[in-house]
């Protein structure tokens, strides 16, 4: 039985797959370790670069309030009193290395030298006029110094940071990260070196934040090859925990491949891929041989067998129970495909779908048949439910509850195959059913043997004394129609008229009939 998606597999196929299957937990592990590891240290920097902002904040605060203390003594003379007054906001305040005065752009009055020799202030210097990152000064060359500036007409009043304590900060804030403080086009790094080219741009980890109080930013990242010493460093276990779910995941696919697949497993696997379709064998009317509807026959397009024979499938399908949802999505198909063509249909027109004992045993078969006659206009369809023989129905509250809202709802009943099965008397007896179709077996024996006609005379007679409609399945010579019409016959449906074909192809047909 063609169930199976996949046949046997060499060894050499086996292996492959047995080792994609383990290797691909550790294709997918590392990846995923590798951007957590990158987010880790991307927010580290952030971090970093939030805190070496802080810092600074804090040490150009102090500089700034030495500032402000010391402006109003700007273009007084520089005597002991402005000089103790200077050196007293060095010694107050944290960070501040020296303090300075100006008067008209002029410094003329330091707290290292007192009244010293007066040097030009060049604003161009300072970014926003107020912070200059340089490169050191007479009495420290080539040591960084962060000077801000604080000016009122012609007074100013300047203080400095050591380079000290800022690349102590770049430093100290982190062991992994990098920083960088650019002041306007000069950047101070690691080093304690002010560098006037373009700051760095790191690989790893890039991050910029500005001071929202003073004119400098932080540049923060990581060398190149980070992630991987992060990961190496901090990630040993999980790395252990991918390679055991990679042997995991090997011996599970080498297990799975070697046990063979449920017929079961695979006709819901199917049902899941949307594999079974509907094909539909046209009825005709017994006198005129107009197409008055159609027959819904499940087939399977297996993806390797291709088209699987319904019987080789639907007996397990309604023992394993799987027959409910495949009617269920089958319905649905059928209304998809057909209902965009309705107007080409008469009125009343018959779609024919079967149904086991399985559906019988709760309402939700109402509700799917309520579902299919909603696709189509009012009165465009009549659906017709014909019961198998392969299981028998009980006539139970549940059935009969069931039949009377499927009765209300307008749709009818038949009994497929009628005259085979043990059940067909009781079930004519149980239920109310609208319909008999008499099996192809007594139809096949038309002009052959007596005893299957009469037979199916007695079936024909009864149906009439029992006002069913009645339906002969399985017509294939002119001859069996010919009889079959005289005996007053409703419907005729066989090879004589169409064979079971897809939904376009079926459309094409009804449009030239």
């Amino acid at each position: 039985m063609p169930l199976t998606v996949n046949g046997p597999r060499t060894r050499k196929t086996r292996s492959l797959l047995t080792l994609i299957s383990g290797a691909l937990p550790i294709l997918l592990g590392v990846p995923i370790l590798y951007w957590q590891a990158e987010r880790t240290l991307e927010q580290s920097t952030a971090q970093n670069a939030i805190e070496a902002v802080r810092q600074f904040d804090l040490m150009l605060d102090n500089t700034e309030l030495a500032a402000q203390a010391l402006l109003p003594l700007a273009g007084r003379p520089c005597d002991s009193t402005t000089t103790l007054a200077l050196r007293e906001q060095v010694t107050r305040r944290p960070f501040v290395r020296a303090t300075t005065l100006s008067w008209q752009k002029n410094i003329y009055c330091s707290s290292l030298f007192g009244d010293g020799q007066v040097s030009p202030v060049n604003p161009e210097d300072y970014v926003d006029g107020r912070l200059w990152l340089m490169n050191g000064n007479p009495v420290t060359p080539d040591t960084a110094l962060l000077v801000y500036r604080l000016t009122k007409g012609d007074q100013g009043a300047f203080a400095s940071v050591d380079g000290y304590h800022l690349t102590n900060a770049l430093r100290l804030i982190s062991r992994y990260t990098e920083l960088v403080l650019q002041v306007g086009p000069n950047w101070l790094g690691g080093d304690g070196k002010v560098h006037t080219t373009a700051p760095p741009v790191f690989p790893v980890a890039h991050h910029q934040l500005a001071s929202s109080h003073y004119a400098f930013r932080v540049v923060a990242g990581m060398p190149e090859g980070e992630v991987w010493r992060y990961m190496e460093a901090r990630y040993p276990p999980l790395f252990s925990l991918i390679v055991f779910f990679g042997v995991l995941a090997g011996a599970l696919a080498h297990w799975l491949q070697k046990r063979s697949s449920a017929p079961t497993h695979e006709l819901r696997r199917a049902l899941e891929a949307n594999e079974f379709l509907p094909y539909f064998q046209p009825v005709v009317r017994g006198d005129t041989h107009q197409w008055a509807g159609c027959e819904v026959l499940m087939r399977w397009a297996h993806p390797r067998e291709g088209l699987v024979r319904p019987d080789l499938f639907i007996p397990l399908a309604e023992h394993s129970g799987l027959i409910v949802p495949m009617t269920r999505a089958l319905m649905r198909e059928t209304a998809a495909q057909l209902a965009p063509h309705a107007d080409s249909f008469i009125a009343g027109f018959h779609v024919g779908i079967n149904i086991a004992a399985s559906h019988c045993h709760d309402l939700e078969l109402v509700d799917a048949c309520r579902e299919f006659l909603a696709a189509f206009p009012p009165g465009q369809v009549t659906l017709v439910l014909e019961l198998t023989e392969r299981e028998l129905i009980e006539p139970t509250d549940i059935t009969r509850e069931l039949f009377e809202a499927l009765h209300r709802l307008g749709v009818m009943i038949a009994i497929d195959d009628f005259g085979t099965g043990h059940s067909s008397l009781g079930y004519l007896r149980s239920f109310n059913v609208d319909y008999l179709k008499i099996d192809q077996s007594f139809v096949a024996m038309i002009g052959v043997d007596a005893l299957s006609r009469h037979i199916l005379d007695s079936i024909i007679e009864l149906s009439g004394k029992l006002d069913l409609g009645i339906v002969a399945e399985g017509v294939e010579t002119a001859e069996q129609c010919q009889y079959l019409a005289t005996q007053g016959v409703d419907f005729l449906q066989g090879y004589l008229f169409g064979r079971p074909m897809p939904a376009d192809e079926f459309i094409r047909c009804l449009r030239s009939h």
